[in-house]
Formats: structure tokens, sequence, C-alpha cells
């Protein structure tokens, strides 16, 4: 049986997985809709009204039973609509992750820069979830824990739901030792190695996080590895996983990190320029696996160079 966000059960759609897509699932709250399409053009709206006419019409959105909606099928609140995402535009990733580990449980996974680990926005076939299942790993393929599209390196999976929760502990334990590089510029007024605590919220617009005074919520180890014309390379040990913890700090300490587009100041949206990823690499992650007993260290093939570094 499936869990909804409130606890309640629900039964599991009765759709196939398509090019590695699970459909995906949204409660319908008390609201005075005609139409469950009329609710769904509200809720989405950068989908519009004729793209779910033709996702109901092809099928393609359903209840907890399976039974497809149709254009005109009414609006009942308390249920649960299931249907496919289907971006019209999708920018292709032309970086290829590496598989590190695999058991029974648990995925080891080498994401590269730039690509999403989950369906958001305008991606979906080019995220690593998706990308894992059309190579044949099963539906049940969940990531136990989130990089930025920007941010490179080691990414864990379950592959299994009667195991998961032995795995997702790690991380509400804090059972999980993350080792992360990064490049960015020197400050002589800073003595390495450092620890910067802070208290990090949503800031504005939603999608960045900021410091602000209060109690720390967030703490962020850094030293010095090497140094390299005008950009060092740290060694990063974040002890919380905060959104955007580790770009926010360095941001903080004057020292942001080299190609990020966000901190300190959001730069105006553009295409990707492949050539200048954010320099920021989950380098390695290690922990004694709670199924086997395995002590198990995974570290990213990649590295941080200053090759293609802007000449400003």
């Amino acid at each position: 049986m499936g869990q909804a966000r409130s606890g309640k059960q629900i039964m599991k759609p009765l759709l196939p997985v398509i090019d590695g897509v699970t459909a995906s699932s949204k409660r319908l709250p008390w609201g005075t809709w005609k139409t469950l399409l009329d609710f769904l053009v509200e809720q989405f709206p950068n989908v519009g009204r004729e793209t779910w006419v033709a996702r109901m019409e092809k099928g393609a959105v359903c209840d907890e039973r399976g039974n497809p909606f149709r254009p005109g099928s009414p609006y009942h609140a308390g249920g649960t609509v299931f249907y496919y995402r289907e971006p019209e535009t999708e920018p292709p990733i032309p970086f290829t992750e590496t598989i590190l580990y695999q058991d029974e449980h648990l995925l080891a996974v080498d994401k590269p820069h730039f690509l999403p680990v989950v369906p958001a926005g305008p991606f979906l076939q080019e995220t690593l979830l998706i990308r894992l299942r059309r190579k044949g790993f099963p539906a049940s393929l969940t990531p136990l824990h989130r990089l930025d599209r920007e941010t490179a390196g080691v990414v864990l999976f379950s592959l299994q739901d009667s195991t998961r929760g032995l795995l997702t502990r790690l991380f509400q334990d804090r059972a999980i030792r993350k080792t992360y590089h990064a490049l960015a510029p020197g400050r002589s007024e800073l003595v390495f190695p450092l620890i910067r605590r802070s208290r990090i919220v949503v800031g504005e617009p939603f999608f960045r996080m900021q410091e602000t005074a209060g109690e720390p919520n967030s703490e962020t180890k850094l030293e010095i590895l090497s140094a390299s014309g005008k950009h060092n390379l740290y060694q990063v040990i974040p002890t919380t996983g905060k959104k955007h913890q580790i770009r926010v700090h360095f941001a903080a300490l004057g020292i942001p990190i080299l190609n990020d587009r966000f901190y300190p100041e959001l730069e105006e949206k553009k295409d990707d320029d492949f050539s200048a990823p954010l320099r920021l690499l989950a380098k390695k992650v290690e922990f004694t696996h709670p199924v086997t007993g395995r002590d198990c260290v995974f570290e990213s093939l990649l590295s941080l160079s200053e090759g293609n570094l802007p000449t400003s």
C-alpha cells in the first residue's frame, strides 16, 4: 500500500512505468471546482488546459484504482489524481553518470554537473533517477538524499522498499560522513581550518537560502587542500544538511564558490554554460551499511580543476 503525505493509505495506481517514469500524484483538497480539469488547470498554470485534455483523452490521468478521468469528470475532494509529467521541451545534459557500487539494497552513483537528481521543472528524462530506471533499475529505485543540479558527485539510492527505512535512518541519525571539495578564492584574513556555524532560512526568491540572526542550525568545516593561482581547493565537511548550506557558507565568508550563479548574488537566468560548472563536488561518503554491516566508502571519480576558468 502507498502512503500519502497526510498519513492516510491510498491504493497504488495501476499505471505502468513508461520510459522510466512513474506516475505523479496529487491529493484533491476541498474546493469548488466543478471538474477535475478545472482543478488541474488552476493548480498547474504552466501546463495549460489543452495539454491536460490531451493527457486525459489518451488515458494518462487516472484515480487510485487506475480508472481514467475524462475532460468532463466531476471534481471529488478527498481523492487522488495520478498523471505523467510531460515537459514539452527538455534541454539535453551532455554528461554521463557512473555506477560506483551496487548490492541488492543500495546503489551509489557518480552524478555529473548540471544533471538533476529527480524530475523538476523542465527536466524529466534528463534526470539521474529516470536515466537509471531506463537502464533497467526498478521502479522502487529512490534517492536517499539530494544534490543540487549544479553539484556533481556521489548520490546514494535505495533499491528495495523493505530496507529503505534502515538506509534513510543513516541520514536522520547523521551516521553518514560526507566530504566535499570546492574551488573558491582565498582570503588572507581567514585562518583555516575553520568552522562556520549560522542559522540558514529560506530567502528571496524562494529557491535561495540566506543566513539570519538566531540560534545556528547549520555547521560546515572547511580546510585548504591546495592553492592554485587565484583559487584554493577546499575540503568541506558539512555536519548538518541544510539546502545550499555549503554555498551559503562560502559566500558568507567572502569566498564564493567558483561559478556559483546563486550566491552571493543571483545572476540573470540564462542557458547552462557547460564549460563553467559550479566548482563543488560531493567527493566521498562513508558509513556502515545497516543491512550487511559492511564499512562503505564511496568516492567520486571526478575532480575539480581550474581548467576553463574565466580570465576576468
